[in-house]
């Protein structure tokens, strides 16, 4: 059985925080460990430049979230850790996946539409004022981070699942109008982790200015956790288990300590207390990594070397892969007149069933949303058994008047708009 690729990013524009932590580094290391993963973790600095002008403060983060990954035990030698600048195959296949990717499927991202709609609300007359085109191609680049490395898993919280099914769009089409070169990732999302509470019950988040940092000082650390906002019962009085103290001992505790804990709750611990219990146990598991994290912040020499291994590593897959995907475009030598580089490759390689299964889903995929409009012209009919009937007649004739490949793929249309149609057929 072939190992599954794990991939995760974090974008570089503020200091890493508890919720960082316990929602993807501390799974993302434990899925490095596991033997049956191949594991690829990337600083996304590229990502940063998005929403953040300010260089200072994408530099500093840079260092900090390095520096993160490796005191909290990431073995590098287990995982590929790079950052995404020094791997510029991945710039490169974002172009190309641009030219293959549809205004309308963009303009469906939820972070362009937010912003739409937030100068709607506004009264601007133009509702894509700010819109910068970092910010509407986003989902590009991040489909060109996974599709780099053509990764299988992607933990992901549940406001990025858009983003992961609009890699599988994009490469289902690539795949379908070029070569099955594309694996279609699957989102992973882990509901325990996925709404670890800041200082004021909501989602840990440096937009609500509500985060403990991972690695501030012991000092800071417990003057962070008496903020935390708690109710105004007494000592003695029984609390509600599900708070953000319980929760947040939960996620660095095992489950005996999380059951003896919860349990302290009811029988009425004082709040004093419990942030009391709360600060010296994080602390005490923080201790260790925060010293090492405070070394390797005076050694960035170090955590550099440590990137450009990463980023070699990464790239020895990279940069033949993207020969591969610049051939099938039709990127070549003058001298290679080849119909497809890859032949040999595919047939030396033996697929599972789930393989292609995946790739039949994909090429499914990309050819329904190329027939889309033609299935809604049908639907919006008053008749829609004649609509169906000319519009399949149609597609026949279109395919007997072409040839070779563009007849394939117009074949191919034809057969899933038969499919789509036959109950009014």
């Amino acid at each position: 059985m072939s190992k599954k690729t794990v991939l995760t990013g974090i974008t570089t524009t503020g200091t890493p925080h508890i919720g960082n932590y316990l929602g993807a580094i501390k799974p993302a290391i434990e899925a490095s460990e596991n033997p049956a993963f191949n594991s690829y973790f990337f600083l996304a600095d590229f990502h940063a430049l998005i929403k953040c002008q300010e260089p200072e403060r994408v530099a500093r983060s840079t260092r900090e979230i390095a520096a993160t990954w490796l005191a909290l035990g990431l073995d590098t030698d287990k995982a590929t850790f790079y950052r995404q600048t020094d791997i510029p195959e991945i710039t490169e296949l974002t172009w190309i996946l641009t030219c293959q990717t549809s205004k309308g499927l963009m303009n469906r991202a939820h972070a362009y539409k937010a912003a739409v709609d937030a100068n709607r609300e506004a009264g601007k007359e133009d509702l894509d004022d700010g819109v910068t085109m970092g910010l509407f191609n986003y989902p590009i680049l991040m489909a060109a981070d996974i599709l780099m490395f053509n990764a299988d898993i992607i933990p992901v919280g549940k406001d990025q699942i858009q983003h992961i099914e609009m890699a599988r769009d994009i490469a289902g089409r690539f795949n379908h109008n070029f070569e099955p070169l594309f694996t279609l990732p699957e989102a992973q999302v882990d509901e325990e982790t996925q709404l670890i509470p800041g200082l004021d019950g909501r989602k840990m988040s440096k937009s609500y200015n509500n985060t403990i940092p991972l690695f501030c000082s012991s000092d800071e650390l417990r003057k962070l956790i008496n903020q935390i906002v708690t109710d105004t019962r007494e000592p003695g009085e029984p609390k509600d288990p599900d708070n953000t103290l319980m929760h947040l001992y939960r996620c660095f505790a095992s489950e005996t300590e999380s059951a003896a804990m919860r349990q302290r709750f009811i029988e009425g611990i004082g709040w004093g207390d419990a942030k009391k219990e709360l600060f010296e146990f994080i602390d005490a598991q923080l201790t260790a990594p925060r010293a090492r994290y405070n070394e390797l912040m005076n050694d960035m020499g170090a955590v550099e070397a440590i990137l450009d291994k990463g980023a070699e590593r990464a790239r020895e897959y990279s940069a033949p892969f993207l020969d591969k995907v610049r051939h099938a475009v039709g990127i070549r030598r003058l001298t290679d007149t080849s119909a497809s580089q890859q032949k040999a490759d595919v047939k030396e390689k033996e697929k599972s069933a789930e393989e292609i299964a995946r790739a039949e889903e994909g090429r499914r995929r990309a050819i329904l949303m190329q027939i889309r409009p033609l299935l809604d012209q049908v639907e919006q009919a008053d008749d829609k058994a004649a609509a169906a009937q000319a519009l399949v007649a149609q597609k026949t004739a279109e395919v007997e008047s072409l040839k070779k490949k563009a007849r394939q793929k117009a074949q191919n249309e034809l057969d899933l708009l038969t499919e789509e149609l036959a109950a009014l057929l």
